[in-house]
Formats: structure tokens, sequence, C-alpha cells
């Protein structure tokens, strides 16, 4: 079975184990957009309150890069699939935790996104190190590309089919199917990730080493502050562009088609991408979808009807993939063109994942202090052009990135 999609995919180089974890990441995307959107607006319901989701969220981000540095000890003591394990299973509790706080969720906002948070710090510091481990250059646009289509395809998919389900079930009881739903999806990646190779590393875990390389790499240094500024946008827009559009459009079932326009495009589009864009063209393509991605924030803002909202989305959708493929392509190139790449992979890692997490963490601080001041309704769409830009910004950090320079020699 594995030849045959082998073949299909028409790459002689993918491997059993890269296939597992697209499946892996599948399923993860499935089960997350089923409900990880709605999440937001379950709280909101219960509590109304911009404050409360944005706590929510705050603690996702605080407790994701901590997990990270802990998981990042785990990965160098014991087999990395088994982080991987830890996080998928998690993130199973989390949902199995809203099911059981019910209707009084959003009094728990704070430990629900810390338990988020954790698992998310569990899974993704394993899934990149993995991605690392088992993707080479030549595969690399290849993985990066088809684990979008995956994502784009759950994206499709899940909230469409939980905005359905919520909108024709009375009260909270379409939350109650969708969670539970979700969680049945990170019990099948805990079986698949069975199947994976052990993986295990050697040495001492010592990320703080990895983060002063800053003052030796330059390429590490600037791609870091990319990643500061895709946080940045990345930390208000993953919760206020939802809520934003429930309170315009009063449906969970207008939130789901428009996440499935967003997510339409973007799986032709990250099929498309990892063709079309190549290494010496990925600059460029961040340059044209940061801008673009940047400018489509005014659409977003000046929507009064449906049919904006979905050219918000469907123009999102097709940028995005141009940014994120050759962006995660570059940044794993420059990490694996680093010092001491082979033995500190995972130290890497871990340091894209805090400076990463501090902008989302500065993003969300900067929205609780405005809304302190300018009220939410007034001063959100201030918010989303300020922060709004944080894609715009990667691209004149990571102009200067020349892969093919070698790493300094360290004695």
């Amino acid at each position: 079975m594995v030849s045959k999609l082998r073949a299909w995919l028409s790459h002689e180089n993918v491997s059993k184990d890269l296939l597992l974890l697209l499946l892996i990441g599948g399923l993860y995307s499935l089960g997350i957009f089923l409900s990880s959107t709605f999440v937001n607006i379950y709280l909101w319901k219960q509590s109304n309150s911009y404050t409360d989701i944005a706590l929510y969220n705050l603690s996702i981000y605080v407790l994701q890069p901590l997990t990270f540095i802990f998981a990042g000890k785990c990965a160098k003591r014991i087999d990395r699939v088994i982080v991987l394990r830890t996080g998928v299973t998690v993130l199973s509790l989390f949902f199995l935790t809203v099911l059981i706080v019910g209707e009084r969720a959003a009094t728990f906002n704070i430990m629900l996104g810390s338990l988020l948070g954790i698992g998310y710090g569990f899974y993704w510091l394993a899934y990149n190190v993995l991605t690392f481990e088992i993707t080479e250059p030549d595969t690399r646009d290849f993985f990066n590309g088809f684990l979008g289509v995956l994502q784009s395809f759950g994206g499709m998919c899940g909230p469409l089919l939980a905005g359905y389900i919520i909108s024709r079930l009375n009260n909270f009881t379409g939350y109650t199917v969708i969670f539970t739903i979700s969680f049945v999806m990170f019990i099948v990646a805990v079986l698949v990730s069975l199947g994976l190779s052990r993986r295990k590393a050697k040495g001492n875990f010592s990320f703080r080493r990895i983060i002063n390389e800053r003052e030796n790499n330059p390429n590490w240094r600037r791609i870091l502050n990319a990643h500061v500024a895709q946080g940045f946008r990345e930390g208000t827009f993953l919760f206020a562009v939802s809520i934003w559009i429930f309170l315009m459009t009063k449906d969970e079932l207008s939130l789901g088609v428009f996440n499935l326009v967003y997510s339409g495009f973007s799986f032709l589009f990250f099929f498309l991408v990892s063709r079309w864009v190549k290494p010496r063209r990925r600059k460029k393509a961040i340059f044209i979808s940061g801008l673009a991605l940047y400018l489509s924030v005014i659409i977003l803002l000046f929507s009064d009807t449906m049919t904006m909202l979905l050219i918000y989305g469907g123009i999102a959708g097709i940028f995005f993939p141009l940014l994120y493929v050759p962006y995660v392509s570059l940044t794993y190139d420059v990490i694996g063109k680093s010092w001491n790449a082979a033995e500190m992979r995972i130290e890497y890692i871990v340091v894209r994942e805090i400076f990463l997490n501090f902008g989302r963490v500065l993003s969300i601080i900067v929205f609780l202090l405005a809304i302190t001041v300018i009220p939410p309704e007034t001063g959100i769409p201030y918010i989303l052009l300020l922060v709004g830009g944080g894609h715009f910004l990667i691209y004149f950090f990571i102009k200067g990135i020349d892969t093919k320079i070698p790493p300094a020699s360290h004695n």
C-alpha cells in the first residue's frame, strides 16, 4: 500500500514514517479544526467577554513554550514518538475536560487554555522534530505542501460540519457532539503513532546555548525575529477574527461556510505552491503573500455582508499557503545549516517556538491593553490593522538570509 501511494505521489524518497506523520497531521488538523474555532465561540456565548477569550488564548501561548522546553528535555532522554503520543493524549484530555465542565467552561477558561497549551507543546515539539528528521531538503517542500493540503481539507470539512451540527441542535448540544468527535479523532491519532519507528536522541538539552547562537549566526537571528513577527499577527487573529465574523452573522453555520471558503482555496494552493515555488523563489513568494495578507485585512474590516467576508476568506486562503510553504522550508534549511544542527535539532525547534509564542503573547497583551482603553467594538478594527502586518514584516527579516553560507565554526 505504501509503495502504491509513493508511486501516486511520484516521490521515490517518501518513506513509511513520512506518510504516517502526514496521517497523524491530518487527523490532528481535522480534530482541531472541527472544534478549536468553536471553543472560542462556546466560551463567548457563555461569558460575552473579550477579556475571558483573550485570557484563554493567552494561557495557551504562555504554557505552550514552557511545555516546549520540558518536552525538549524529555525528547533528549526518551523516544520522541512517545513525546508526540503524549501531546495527542493531552489534547484528547482537553476535549474530554470541555465535555465534563460543559456550560461552566468559561469559568475554567485559564485552566482549559493551559491544558490546550500543554498538549500543543508536547505535540508540536515532537512533530516538528520528527519533520526535521524524516524529511530531506528534496522532500521538505513536498511534505509541507501536502501537510498543508491535509490541514486545509480539515479546515474545509471540520468547521462546516461543526457549524451545521451546532445550528441544527438546541442549546449547547451541538457543541457536545463536535467536542466528542474531536476527542475520538485524537484517540485514533494515538493509535496511528504506534506505527512510527523509534527515534531516540543523545546528549544534553541546552536550549540557552541555541538562544545565544543568534550572536554567531545572522541567519538564525533573522529567522527568529521573523517568527516573532509571525506570532504577533497570529496571537490575536487566531481568535478575534472568528469572534468578529460570528458577531456579524450571529450564526455558527456562517462561520463554518467562511472557513470552507478559506480552507478550500488553501487546499488548492497548498497543493500548487509545493510544486510552483522552488527554493530560489521563496523570498519573492513570502514578500508578495505577506503584502497581500496585510492588505486583505482592510477588506475584512470593511465587510458588511457575507459576500465580502467570503472574498476576504478566499484571498487569505490563496496567499497564506504562498507564504507558509516557502517560509517553513526556509526555516528548516536555516536550522539544517546551523551550528551542530544534528545534535541540537531539538533545541533549535524549542527556541523557534519560544520566539513564535513570544510574538503571540505580545499580540494578546496589546489586545488586552487596547480594550481597557477603547471599547472593543471600536478598538478591534484598529488592533487588527496593527497586528495584521506581522506576516508582511516576515520578509524584511528573512530577505538577508543566505542558506548557501556554511555555519560559523565554534571553538
